[in-house]
């Protein structure tokens, strides 16, 4: 296939903002896929990513499309669409010469939208904007096309129109892509091969299967290649492209997008970003690789002690597949062996421990998700806390340092008031308000990241009747004023309930945190108490009843005092139980407790 023949793509979209419909029409069109295997989101292999209606994994698929009677190749990479996946999208843009900004027209432009389309424009792409869901009675066809033509300084006659549903606009488009994306650029006679890793998956039998962009040269079967970040060697056994399976060919070639089967099984090795070169000719690594920085961090053990060789066999395999996570083994007192795990965000949290449990069968307590903490001691040591429970007293501490988030709110005019003291609440610092379209307003502020965790989406999405979108990078270290504060069940710390929390909101906090877990703890045989403790004192405190009953129901008539000896035996039983005893705690009540949920 000739390279001015092959146009490589992407779709930048806010979450549900139809991106894999479209895809999905794409593929009908193009006829990639037989209409009796047609299903909905097939780019989204994940069975979490169907349930959840969002993309996860990148998945890249060929496409044939003819125009003014030449056949043309396209490629198109479906991107996540999530703040946590910002790297792996940097990565699937550097792989591609333009891209779709799709825009929900009942909706309008997004945070997340603004963040991608400012990779994208920083990449150097062409950028070809479309609006979605055009069929839909809630579309503002005309308002979201001002609101675009606005934000990239075009024409709104440009813009073009589709429906993942009905259909409506996907030939037109694929005609688009064609006449105003270029086709790559690649050396005629190249030196050695280079190739772009932008995704890879697992198999079991195969090994780790990088998904690249080749740049220079080609890549064959049976070829010895090379990672240049990892250097790691391999041989190559089997090349090809996606239809949007995996296809076997003879070779791939400068300009295509496909796939290259390492057959290598050890964690660590293959990471998005790097570059494969040959091992005889190697050239230097593509520019732009970052070791994705864990920005949350939970500790995840098994519910049982005897499941922890395979939670960690678990781990090891899903790292074979994201390498975008972190995990170390630690023991804890009260919940014995387990892993502290670093995550991109807390999205990125809920799918590996999800995985966990549906892929590997485990049940698993996850403590409270916390963030790093930068701490001076009075000995002048500086220590850094990844766990909430390793926090030092308040006592030993000079200083701490915590990291800041800059944030863009994107939401309808008229909730800006409202927002304005639900900010100051959340520690946050308005720098830059902006009004663009029709009654929607921008918000540029900075914040703390540990409000940010503090529920802050969820009563974000409350104050703005679900209109208002977030997208957020992370900033530098400032001096913090916090505390930790412990959760005691029955006299013993929960380790997994240990949270650090601003000094001015504690005592608020760890009221909220012990009537919480009251409401959703089971009763025992005996009474104990759940508190609140932080600065070396007592600070909430509820009590849980024990369950009642009545020993003395199997008896009648007779004089009362065999009843009250009877009770009396009950009460010191109670009372040895509730010295003795050991509250246990369900699974689901952890992560009722991480979910901030208590229903």
């Amino acid at each position: 296939m000739d390279v001015k023949h092959i146009r490589n793509f992407s779709i930048i979209a806010h979450i549900d903002h139809g991106k894999s419909t479209l895809a999905d029409r794409m593929l009908e069109v193009t006829g990639t896929i037989e209409a009796r295997k047609m299903k909905d989101q097939v780019l989204d292999s994940m069975e979490l990513e169907r349930e959840r209606g969002i993309t996860i994994k990148m998945q890249p698929v060929r496409m044939e499309h003819i125009l003014n009677g030449e056949k043309h190749i396209l490629n198109l990479i479906d991107t996540p669409g999530h703040i946590d996946f910002s790297y792996e999208v940097s990565r699937a843009l550097k792989a591609v010469e333009g891209s779709i900004l799709l825009v929900d027209s009942t909706q309008g432009v997004q945070a997340q939208t603004l963040t991608t389309l400012q990779m994208a424009r920083d990449s150097g792409l062409v950028i070809i904007p479309v609006l979605s869901k055009i069929d839909s009675p809630l579309a503002r066809i005309d308002e979201t096309k001002m609101e675009l033509a606005l934000l990239l300084d075009i024409d709104p006659d440009t813009i073009l129109e589709v429906s993942g549903k009905t259909g409506d606009g996907v030939k037109e488009l694929l005609d688009q892509i064609i006449e105003r994306i270029p086709c790559p650029h690649v050396e005629e006679q190249p030196t050695s091969g280079r190739a772009l890793v932008f995704d890879f998956k697992y198999d079991n039998h195969r090994g780790v299967i990088v998904y690249v962009r080749v740049i220079d040269g080609s890549f064959v079967k049976g070829e010895s290649l090379l990672f240049a970040i990892s250097d790691e060697k391999f041989i190559s056994l089997e090349v090809g492209t996606f239809s949007p399976e995996e296809f076997p060919r003879d070779k791939i070639t400068g300009g295509e997008i496909g796939y290259i089967v390492t057959g290598i099984k050890k964690p660590g090795i293959a990471s998005v970003g790097d570059t494969i070169t040959y091992t005889k000719k190697p050239l230097e690594a593509l520019p732009g690789y970052m070791k994705p920085s864990p920005v949350v961090w939970a500790s995840v053990y098994p519910e049982s002690a005897d499941d922890f060789p395979e939670l960690k066999s678990a781990f090891g395999k899903l790292r074979l597949s994201d390498s975008s996570f972190s995990y170390e083994e630690e023991t804890s007192g009260s919940l014995g062996r387990g892993f502290r795990c670093g995550f991109l965000g807390m999205l990125h949290l809920e799918i590996i421990t999800e995985r966990l449990m549906r892929e590997f069968n485990l049940q698993l307590v996850v403590t409270m998700p916390s963030i790093t903490y930068k701490v001076v001691l009075k000995n002048n040591k500086e220590q850094i806390i990844y766990s909430p429970h390793l926090f030092p007293d308040d006592g030993n501490i000079i200083k701490i340092f915590e990291p800041w988030v800059d944030v863009k709110i994107i939401m309808p005019t008229k909730y800006i008031t409202p927002l304005m003291p639900f900010l100051y609440e959340h520690e946050a610092t308005v720098k830059m308000t902006e009004n663009f379209g029709d009654s929607r307003s921008s918000v540029d502020m900075e914040m703390p990241l540990r409000e940010l965790m503090r529920n802050f989406f969820d009563e974000l999405k409350s104050l703005s009747s679900g209109y208002a979108s977030i997208s957020y990078e992370i900033g530098e270290y400032r001096e913090a004023d916090v505390v930790r504060l412990d959760i005691l069940v029955a006299d013993e710390p929960m380790v997994a309930f240990t949270r650090v929390v601003s000094r001015r909101r504690v005592e608020e906090e760890a009221k909220t945190q012990v009537e919480k877990l009251k409401k959703v703890i089971p009763r025992q045989q005996f009474a104990f108490k759940i508190q609140g403790k932080a600065l070396g004192r007592i600070i909430s405190s509820e009590s849980v009843s024990a369950f009642m009953k009545d020993v003395t129901q199997h008896m009648y008539g007779g004089d009362i005092t065999r009843k009250m000896k009877l009770r009396e035996k009950q009460k010191k039983g109670k009372k040895k139980m509730a010295g003795r005893g050991v509250v246990n705690i369900p699974h689901d009540v952890f992560l009722k407790m991480m979910r901030n949920k208590s229903e």
